[in-house]
Order: structure tokens, then sequence, then C-alpha cells
């Protein structure tokens, strides 16, 4: 699967997000870059991305804007994201140091300057294919997503369809658990036919079943022996 990078952009002037996606689309032309998504407030970037998670790598975030600030926003996203690459964009150098507060990758002053910009996303396509190796990416109707592998507490399968399961979410696509269980290596642990779990997650093991937050999960005989020892070990290391 190719790895196509998603931007996002948030700025409540229409123009400013019109200049700067004309500059991200010249910078990105030869790249594996697509802008995605605009945003024209705070509040409606952060309550989309909470039921979107995953979807967007990169986020382009105007500082002053009315009502949410940028900065704001930016602190309320890292409550719940904390892979997401966040760039703010300023018309004052007075918020640089703010931006580390909340782990921004960079900062940009308007008007953009082509050659800062190029630089950027060259060094933020170097993060993200390092935070490829931690991530499990899948596709389904809504769109492309990448997970943070650690987050994902379980994945079950139903015929051809494969659930993922986080804290509060699922997801559901197309797939096969044994490519699953190649792709997420050996983190994971089998326990079922249809049951794939993240060691880090389990807060029970018995006789046939394991506790997943709550949640009890079957172990078929044919894996319990291998399963159990594997669960064991990882609960004694306190997870991976």
């Amino acid at each position: 699967m190719k790895i196509v990078f998603r931007i996002g952009i948030c700025d409540d002037e229409s123009n400013a997000r019109d200049a700067l996606r004309f500059e991200l689309e010249k910078a990105a032309k030869e790249e594996d870059w697509e802008i995605v998504y605009e945003f024209s407030s705070g509040t409606v970037a952060l309550s989309w991305l909470k039921n979107h998670p995953g979807e967007i790598d990169l986020l382009f975030l105007d500082v002053e804007m009315p009502g949410m600030s940028g900065m704001e926003t930016a602190r309320r996203i890292r409550v719940f994201s904390r892979e997401l690459l966040l760039v703010f964009v300023t018309g004052y150098s007075d918020y640089v140091f703010d931006g580390y507060q909340v782990g921004a990758m960079d900062y940009l002053i308007k008007p953009v300057d082509q050659r800062r910009l190029e630089s950027l996303l060259h060094r933020a396509q170097e993060i993200l294919g390092v935070q490829e190796d931690r991530m499990f990416s899948f596709r389904n109707a809504e769109g492309m997503f990448r997970m943070p592998i650690k987050e994902i507490r379980y994945f079950y399968s139903d015929r051809r369809k494969v659930s993922l399961v986080l804290e509060d979410r699922e997801y559901s696509f197309y797939g096969k658990l044994n490519q699953i269980e190649q792709q997420v290596g050996t983190d994971y642990v089998r326990i079922h036919q249809r049951y794939l779990v993240n060691p880090r997650w389990v807060e029970h093991i018995g006789c046939s079943t394991v506790t997943v937050e709550g949640k009890e999960l079957p172990v078929s005989r044919g894996f319990k022996e291998n399963a159990m020892e594997k669960l064991a070990r990882a609960m004694l290391k306190g997870g991976y």
C-alpha cells in the first residue's frame, strides 16, 4: 500500500486558506502529500479530529483565530492525539515559543515562504516515515486511517471483515487476521482464530478467556498454550 500523507488547513479566513493551499500544492506537487481537509475554526477542527482519528497527518493551524485560538485548539488536540504533526501559521513571531508547549513541529510566518515550506514538508515526511513502523494503516468506506499500534486494544474478524478496537471506538475494514498479525508483529498475541490482542491492555488471564478493558475474549484450545505463555510474560513486564 503506497503511503500518501494527508494535510489539513485550519484558518478562519478563506483567503488565507486559499493562499496556503496554493503554496502547498506547489510544494507538494512531486511528493506523496494530499491536501484533504480545510477547517474554518478551531472548534470545527477539534470536533472533526476527535471523530476522525488518524485521518490527518499534518495540520497547519492559524494562531490568531476568533473564539478558540490556534494555540488553545492545539492544547485540546494534544489531549487525544500526540501523533498529529502541528505547524502554526502566524503573522507574528511572538507565538513561536508557545508552540513548543504543545509539541508543535514548527511555525510559518505569513506570507509563507516557499522554500521554508518545502523544507518543512520534507522534514514532516521523514518524521512520518519513522512513525510509520509504529502505525497500523487501513482503508474503509470512510477513508484512509493510520492508528498507533500501541493504542489498539485488539482485532477480531467476522467472515471477510476485521474490526479494530480502540478505547472508545471500533473501525471495520476488509482484511485477513493472518495478514494483520504479520503487520503488527510479535507485540500482539493470537488467542483465537478470530482474535488478536495487544498485551498492553490485558487486565486478567482466565482459564479460557482474557479480559481487555472489561471485555472478556475467548481463548481457543489450539492457541491456548502459546497465547497464555506470551500474555503472562508480557503482563509481568508491564506490556511492551
